[in-house]
């Protein structure tokens, strides 16, 4: 075969496509019996596919150069006309490109049926064990069957989301490739703390700050979900790939949150509503808390919830304003590679032509997408790092 794209994901399907509008044999193995599964579950269903605000600064990796390279304005350019060229109409909410449908089948179903129209032959239930090189050849190995090209495009994601683990960054590093520590990211985070029972199911509009070894790192505005375990949302999503690396490197790590981030002087709003309102501390916080929320922080506080704010001296007073402002949950790790959306870590991009997503290792192999050492945000960020690699392999790889 001449090309072969190992994966039928995000960056697998346009890559793909682009090298057959171009003419060139290209082919699909996916270890699924499905095509673009991980496509479906994307953006809670509704394939959250791009951002208008597609900044590098959404998105880490140990290399930015890649990033930057790689997301330039004529790059996003090509990723929006591609869509249009496949018929995809954008339903643009707050930034937020969804399908029109806003069914992330739609995006899925419309990139299977232009594959279709192009003639490209998928070959499923292939999983890939193994690619060796043997005199400017790639023997693709897997349990059923052994398949021989001149280029191969990995294209085969993370750790992330699938149950059965893939075998790829072992495969890369065969090749050559250094692989940076691979992590759950966009995924909830797991406190020490022994309270978190009395509060579990409380959702709350927050900022949150992230604090490493002390010191800051991040802050995210957002709803928060308070867990049996700890925390997650799209806020909490948002830190845990530099939690997980700080966790990786034995650094201590704790998130601060903000559950009145509109009110920038809680004390001096307390004081003065105490004038107003002469209620016990309980009843006094609760039409600014949920109910779980204020027995949570007033047991944190050591402070009977039968007091009055009055009568608490200034210690109490600014402990309790802290707790609220400042509400620390110690965290120890992460839930797994299962429930995360995406990996941190993988294939050093230092060794990737960015320009091509040719490995600087391997001629004629290319690696796009997830496998990579890049993650970004929830928001159509990482859909969007899948298009813009996927598209940049697919216009560059050589037709000889």
């Amino acid at each position: 075969m001449r090309v072969v794209v190992i994966g039928a994901g995000a960056s697998g399907l346009v890559c793909a496509i682009s090298l057959a509008r171009r003419g060139i044999e290209v082919s699909v193995v996916e270890r699924l019996n499905s095509n673009g599964k991980k496509i479906l579950v994307t953006g809670n269903g509704r394939c959250n596919y791009w951002n208008e605000d597609f900044n590098s600064n959404h998105f880490f990796s140990n290399n930015m150069n890649f990033i930057n390279d790689v997301n330039t304005l004529e790059n996003r350019k090509m990723v929006l006309d591609f869509f249009e060229s496949v018929g995809i109409v954008p339903n643009i909410k707050n930034g937020y490109y969804y399908p029109m449908s806003m069914q992330a089948s739609s995006v899925r179903d419309t990139l299977l049926n232009e594959a279709k129209k192009l003639k490209i032959k998928f070959i499923n239930d292939f999983n890939v064990k193994d690619i060796k090189r043997i005199n400017e050849k790639f023997f693709i190995i897997s349990d059923n069957g052994e398949i021989v090209s001149d280029k191969v495009i990995i294209a085969c994601g993370s750790y992330s989301y699938y149950k059965d683990k893939t075998t790829i960054y072992d495969i890369c590093q065969k090749l050559g490739h250094k692989i940076l520590p691979v992590l759950p990211s966009l995924v909830q985070l797991v406190g020490s703390d022994s309270f978190y029972k009395e509060w579990d199911g409380v959702r709350s509009n927050v900022k949150v700050k992230l604090l490493i070894n002390n010191l800051f790192i991040k802050e995210e505005i957002g709803e928060v979900m308070l867990t049996n375990y700890g925390v997650s949302g799209i806020c909490i999503f948002n830190l845990s790939g530099y939690v997980n690396r700080a966790l990786h490197n034995k650094k201590d790590v704790k998130v601060l949150i903000d559950f009145l981030p509109t009110i920038d002087n809680l004390y001096e709003f307390l004081e003065e509503r105490s004038k107003i309102v002469d209620y016990k501390l309980y009843e006094f916080l609760l039409s600014l808390l949920n109910n779980k929320l204020v027995d949570v922080i007033l047991k944190r506080c050591d402070l009977d919830k039968e007091a009055y704010w009055n009568n608490l001296n200034l210690i109490e007073k600014n402990n309790l304003v802290k707790r609220i402002k400042e509400f620390e949950v110690n965290i120890i790790s992460s839930k797994s590679f299962d429930n995360s959306q995406v990996c941190t870590g993988g294939v050093d991009t230092l060794e990737i032509d960015s320009s091509t997503m040719e490995s600087k290792i391997c001629n004629n192999l290319y690696i796009i997408g997830e496998t990579l050492d890049v993650d970004g945000e929830c928001g159509g960020y990482n859909l969007g790092f899948a298009w813009l690699t996927g598209l940049i392999a697919g216009r560059s790889v050589k037709d000889d």
